[in-house]
């Protein structure tokens, strides 16, 4: 599978962590959006798109967000969820990725692809006034 096309979307929000969203097109063909560029500790990488984790109410069945106490819809007090007693504490994830590579191979380039449209449109921005 060959990435065709890749859109760029700079933010502007001074020094945070997210620098862009991307949109990946693949073979003309299908489309990954909501891939984002982020300033790391070792610099850029990109993240694949996530959705949060909910976990049902009990009482309601209410889909609330992951670490609740208390549910949003009833108000009923929600159990903590036991984490594996491999992860250490506060390491749970609260969001999962929706599409992502399986080999070593895509993801480089996957974020081969992203950082170079980034790279070409952060250079372009101050032309284009961003």
């Amino acid at each position: 599978m060959e990435i065709t096309e890749v859109r760029v979307r700079l933010r502007n929000e001074g020094d945070g962590k997210l620098k862009a969203y991307a949109t990946m097109t693949f073979d003309h063909e299908f489309v990954v959006r909501d891939v984002k560029v982020i300033e790391g500790r070792k610099g850029l990488f990109v993240a694949m798109p996530s959705q949060r984790l909910r976990e049902s109410c009990p009482k309601c069945r209410f889909g609330n967000d992951t670490r609740s106490k208390f549910c949003s819809q009833c108000g009923h007090r929600l159990e903590p969820t036991p984490r594996p007693v491999d992860q250490p504490e506060g390491t749970k994830s609260e969001h999962r990725d929706l599409a992502h590579p399986i080999t070593s191979q895509a993801r480089e380039y996957i974020q081969k692809k992203v950082l170079e449209a980034y790279e070409a449109e952060k250079n372009k921005a101050p032309s284009s006034g961003y």
